[in-house]
């Protein structure tokens, strides 16, 4: 059985939603999607909002990431 890479709730920054190979040691990806994938399909409503923490802080809810895997699984 596999282990849930999400935590039960908070927040996510980009690179743990969609990885970073350069991080040391790298993060591995939830939704392997570009940057610029990511924010396309934000601006379409393909994924979710994010939240502004600070004025240099963008986050998503892990609910609101957690619905988007669900709903993958179900298409």
């Amino acid at each position: 059985m596999a282990t849930d890479p999400l935590p039960p709730t908070g927040f996510l920054r980009l690179p743990q939603i969609i990885g970073n190979r350069r991080a040391d040691p790298p993060i591995q990806p939830i939704i392997p999607v570009s940057r610029s994938s990511w924010w396309a399909g934000v601006r379409t409503g393909r994924y979710p909002a994010p939240v502004r923490l600070g004025p240099h802080t963008t986050a998503w809810r892990v609910e609101d990431i957690r619905q988007l895997i669900e709903r993958a699984g179900h298409e």
